[in-house]
């Protein structure tokens, strides 16, 4: 594979890249054995909540025969509550093991990191920036669904000003032909003016829809968030868009047949778990898939 010393943003991966890593993730899921990392460490460092990213990280490793050190709410519960700064931090983990997952509370950290790090460092979020190994999975699951990514049309729904999976998303999908994107957004929540442009440059055609029944009647992929209550300092607002668009069983007949529903998770209301057993609902699957994409991007940084 082509060698990557860290993982900080989307914007890194070249479609070869993401190919190799997709071959590399299936063959993990055929049979780990082949692909182990034994007398290795990762040190899983979260200043912000995390189930699935935190344990999908450190159950990756586990099973690449690695072993794991690990410190939840480091905000709170780590030297940074002393005033350490991240860099000085991340210099001394490094010492202790041989690569880095780390979700931060700052856009930007985690490229700050990388350039403290002697050891191999992945950016698991960082605030309202990126978050690139959900953009692999979510990438990984959309290929496995429909066999390529080529002229597929993905709305996106919820919290696009704030949510990084869809902005990290959106930095991968644009490596690809006649990809059509639509946003579906409260006003407040709008898709950020950086990846507009982005798409703009490479070609990519997107459009903004305030009717969710009209985008799904459209898309292959309808990918939903959650409107990020920790983002918001005014709570009407943030009730307000909260409310906007749901997918419930009164929306499944707008939904196309082949069509796929994902999610980042956690949701809240904008998923009704009524429609759970619709086959088109993926999120189960799609957050299951992050443990052999992370197996294979831990194998690719670790035994190129």
């Amino acid at each position: 594979m082509a060698a990557l010393k860290h993982v900080y943003e989307s914007q890194q991966f070249t479609q070869e890249f993401l190919d190799q890593l997709f071959i590399l993730a299936d063959q993990m899921r055929i049979d780990a054995s082949k692909h182990q990392l034994p007398g290795k460490i990762l040190a899983s460092l979260f200043y912000e909540p995390s189930t699935r990213t935190r344990l999908s990280f450190e159950a990756a490793m586990l099973r690449l025969g690695g072993q794991v050190i690990s410190t939840e709410m480091a905000k709170e519960f780590s030297s940074h509550s002393k005033g350490e700064s991240l860099e000085d931090s991340i210099k001394v983990i490094g010492a202790y093991a041989d690569v880095i997952a780390l979700r931060h509370h700052e856009i930007g950290a985690a490229k700050r990191a990388a350039l403290a790090s002697s050891v191999p460092l992945i950016n698991a979020g960082d605030g309202a920036g990126q978050h690139p190994t959900q953009a692999l999975l979510d990438l990984y699951t959309i290929q496995r669904q429909f066999g390529e990514i080529d002229g597929l049309t993905v709305a996106m729904v919820g919290d696009l000003l704030y949510g990084r999976t869809t902005r990290s998303l959106c930095y991968l999908l644009g490596k690809f032909y006649k990809v059509k994107l639509i946003f579906v957004a409260p006003p407040i929540c709008r898709m950020a003016n950086d990846i507009l442009s982005f798409l703009g440059e490479h070609g990519v055609s997107w459009s903004e829809e305030t009717d969710l029944e009209k985008a799904a009647a459209q898309a292959d992929c309808i990918y939903m968030t959650r409107v990020q209550k920790e983002r918001f300092l005014d709570m009407e607002r943030y009730q307000e868009a909260a409310q906007k668009y749901k997918i419930g069983p009164s929306m499944l007949e707008h939904i196309r047949p082949n069509a796929i529903v994902m999610h980042p998770l956690p949701r809240l209301e904008e998923i009704s778990a009524e429609v759970d057993q619709d086959p088109r609902m993926v999120y189960f699957d799609q957050a299951a898939n992050g443990l052999w994409v992370r197996m294979a991007l831990i194998k690719s940084l670790l035994d190129p």
